[in-house]
């Protein structure tokens, strides 16, 4: 291995590090900021690159700030807590750029818009990890380190809603009090919009204490939950105590929202989102007679496309989320909730719609579903994507036209929404038009 080593920072990628070179390798280290200088202590080295931790900043840039959470470092979720928030939006659109050109062969020469959130308060679900841990054992609750299975034991976590930061605070005192059942693994709180409102998934081992037992012992812990889902590590065994959902209220809608459905994680943005890929303020959405909804979770944009529309088809492949899209538009009459994977909806799809809508996970759209869509030739696609990886890759396809067939597109405008403040994560909304 290396001795440790001096190293300029030249710019942040995406993953938290800052890149540096050193030799004949290309390095990677967290927690610093471009331009300044750092001893690195490497903790991997391959053939052409390290990666390491920080020792010591020699040069410090000016302006870096205090995290202001204790355990920033220590635990693995936050990554930029040390560095100015409008830098960080500066930072995620020079990274959504260089990406969007080094994979895709996409270069934009146009602005890319920042949204910002508050960069604190903003998640409405987190999940924490329970461990042994001191001698005599004793549980603990926390987020792992970074890169780790290792527990790192946390009281508070800035970025939580308030509400969702008081749970983890009466289950790190029943921790410490010796209150928490045994053999949970781990927790995953949810809450609506106003915090009134919250679900608890619980992972558990073997325990010597019935579901019936633990559920109602959380409840102790954690009064005025809504909903409890107690299942084993493998998954397989579910009990339920409580309705299995909440309401979450957004843009004049109640959405029904289960323990196991996807739900935009920023409060402060999801209206924002709504109104940008939706309604009166996207000029890239005039209306007509039939948009696709592809990834459509439990409706959350489904439903306003109804506004505009004569008619909406809402595909979502996740079993227990599809579920709650069905209950979301039983009372739309405009919609219609699909239960299947989005390619192979897309082979059986013959009508070209006016609009679609795509808000894939972090893996993006098969090669397979860009073709078909490409043959289906919709006049306008939004495309919402939580990965700048595989965005680029799909934009590419949509836009080059490489080793396909069918209509092309031309970007028309792209926007970071900061869902994800204080991490590397970018959340970024693409709008493209059909050419020809």
């Amino acid at each position: 291995m290396t001795a440790p080593f001096d190293a300029r920072i030249e710019k942040l990628v995406y993953g938290g590090d800052g890149l540096s070179h050193h030799k004949s390798h290309t390095v990677f280290v967290p927690y610093t900021m471009p331009g300044e200088l750092v001893r690195v202590v490497p903790l991997e080295e391959r053939k052409k690159f390290i990666r390491g931790r920080i020792d010591q900043i020699l040069e410090p840039s000016p302006d870096r700030v205090a995290a202001p959470c204790p355990e920033f470092g220590i635990c693995g979720g936050c990554h930029y807590q040390h560095i100015p928030y409008d830098q960080q939006l500066k930072f995620k659109t020079e990274i959504l750029r260089e990406t969007l050109a080094r994979i895709g062969k996409i270069e934009w020469p146009g602005e890319i818009k920042a949204i910002a959130s508050p960069p604190f308060g903003y998640r409405n679900r987190a999940q924490w990890a329970i461990r042994l841990i001191g001698d005599p054992p004793r549980s603990a609750i926390g987020y792992f380190k970074p890169a780790s299975s290792i527990l790192a034991p946390t009281k508070a976590c800035p970025i939580l809603m308030p509400q969702l930061e008081s749970v983890l605070a009466a289950l790190g005192a029943a921790c410490e009090q010796g209150r928490i059942p045994g053999g949970i693994g781990a927790i995953e709180s949810f809450s609506n919009a106003s915090g009134d409102k919250m679900l608890l998934n619980v992972s558990v081992a073997k325990s010597g204490m019935k579901s019936l037992a633990i559920s109602e012992r959380l409840r102790e812990i954690v009064p005025g939950i809504e909903s409890i889902l107690i299942q084993d590590e493998t998954a397989e065994h579910f009990e339920l105590f409580g309705p299995g959902y909440l309401e979450y209220h957004t843009e004049g809608v109640s959405f029904r929202v289960g323990h196991l459905s996807f739900f935009q994680v920023n409060r402060f943005l999801v209206e924002e989102l709504v109104r940008s890929v939706v309604t009166e303020k996207n000029d890239y959405v005039s209306g007509g007679g039939l948009a696709l909804d592809l990834f459509a979770g439990v409706g959350l944009f489904s439903i306003p496309l109804a506004k505009r529309f004569e008619r909406v088809i809402a595909v979502e492949g996740d079993i227990a989320t599809s579920r709650d899209l069905e209950v979301n538009v039983k009372t739309q009459p405009s919609i219609r909730g699909r239960h299947a994977d989005t390619e192979s909806f897309l082979a059986r799809q013959k009508e070209s719609p006016d609009f679609v809508v795509l808000d894939p996970p972090r893996a993006g759209v098969t090669a397979a579903a860009i073709q078909r869509l490409r043959e289906l030739a919709p006049p306008h696609i939004t495309y919402l994507s939580c990965d700048p990886a595989t965005l680029a890759r799909d934009l590419a396809a949509l836009t080059a036209g490489a080793g396909g067939t069918g209509s092309r597109y031309r970007i028309g405008d792209i926007t970071v929404y900061d869902i994800f403040p204080e991490t590397y994560h970018i959340e970024a909304l693409v709008r493209l038009q059909r050419l020809g």
